[in-house]
């Protein structure tokens, strides 16, 4: 049953930033609002939730200048850099998610099963054992290397791996199919090498970054929301400019072109953008895994439209990760890394989708 059957998918309107304009499906565009308010809630509670509860109320109040000291201290050094980590993060996979499985028509074509977000992790693990240090974890590195040296080796990783698997796969044109099982594959050479540097590293560097690899939001702040947020600033409005022309990519290469499309700088710009977003990710919290894959296909369902919409979700995957840092903070009553939460999400559906993938194809 349709959450929205008022609203037809096809009905769009407007939107224009200075020369440049998009039409909005006013659905995909009440699913965006709706899962503002819902991160809204959420971070409402993350703030306000934890070891030393604090009222809403005297959350806002510490927002806005007053508060005591002890709660000025858990909300703007504990918890809002926490939070705001965890917004950011939900949001760059969202939109890494939904630019991969648009970009390659193909639902199962997120940057963790495509292996891009396991080569972001083994570049950044790499600075983590090489570096003999635990990168954001126990605080052994260096501020120079811990604020830039993890997030330029995950982009390196990243980009590498996207690089390789687009070669591997091009045959005259992306197939989709061919796309996600070459990537599969990668996924399991890439997640091998970090093995391997784990077993040559010192035994607290390799419980950091085991701990890391698991996607945690804990002890995150300030130094991982800035790159994060500038990241964000730069390669949003890319990912929203290319989304124009990833419209036409729906009908087909040639189609595309006979359009207008620059079919290779579109290409070259969402695949930038995506690998950019999501090991800007894996940098700052570790693999987050099936975030990037779930989020975009249950925002498609939600607004009934022809590919993952952008802003929906960007909403949605922030709703996720913020969700899942509440659970581990507050629900469960042991510590438990973010990145099993949203494993035991995504799981399930994978499952789901590969079982309802394999019904299609028999009839």
């Amino acid at each position: 049953m349709s959450v929205l059957p008022h609203v037809s998918p096809t009905l769009a309107a407007p939107l224009r930033v200075g020369r440049a304009s998009w039409l909005v499906p006013l659905r995909a565009g009440l699913v965006a609002i709706g899962g503002l308010g819902m991160l809204a809630v959420l971070v409402a509670l993350d703030l306000s939730l934890g070891d030393f509860a604090i009222p809403v109320g005297d959350v806002v109040r510490t927002l806005l200048g007053g508060g005591d000291p002890g709660q000025r201290f858990i909300v703007m050094e504990l918890r809002l850099p926490q939070t705001l980590v965890a917004i950011l993060v939900g949001a760059a996979l969202g939109l890494s998610g939904a630019l991969t499985q648009t970009f390659a028509r193909n639902p199962l074509a997120s940057p963790d099963i495509l292996g891009v977000t396991q080569g972001a992790a083994l570049g950044a693990v790499g600075v983590i054992v090489l570096a003999g240090g635990s990168g954001y974890g126990a605080g052994l590195v260096g501020g120079t290397l811990q604020q830039v040296g993890l997030p330029i080796a995950a982009f390196v990783g990243g980009l590498g791996t996207a690089t390789l698997l687009y070669l591997l796969s091009w045959r005259r044109g992306i197939d989709g199919q061919r796309l996600v099982l070459i990537g599969i594959g990668l996924s399991f050479a890439l997640a091998a090498g970090t093995s391997y540097l784990l077993t040559h590293a010192r035994i607290q560097d390799a419980a950091s970054a085991q701990v890391w690899l698991n996607g945690s939001l804990n002890a995150r702040g300030w130094e991982q929301a800035t790159p994060l947020l500038w990241t964000l600033l730069v390669l949003v409005p890319v990912a929203l400019l290319v989304a124009r022309s990833l419209n036409a990519l729906q009908l087909g290469d040639d189609s595309a072109r006979g359009l207008g499309v620059r079919l290779q700088v579109t290409q070259l710009l969402t695949l930038v953008a995506a690998v950019g977003l999501a090991s800007v990710s894996v940098a700052a919290v570790g693999p987050l895994a099936f975030v990037a894959f779930v989020v975009p296909q249950v925002a498609l369902r939600l607004t009934a439209g022809s590919r993952p919409p952008m802003l929906a979700s960007m909403t949605l995957g922030a709703c996720l990760v913020v969700g899942a840092d509440l659970v581990t903070r507050v629900v469960i009553p042991f510590a438990l890394p973010a990145g099993l939460v949203t494993a035991a999400i995504g799981a399930p559906y994978l499952i789901w989708l590969l079982l309802r993938t394999n019904r299609k194809v028999s009839a």
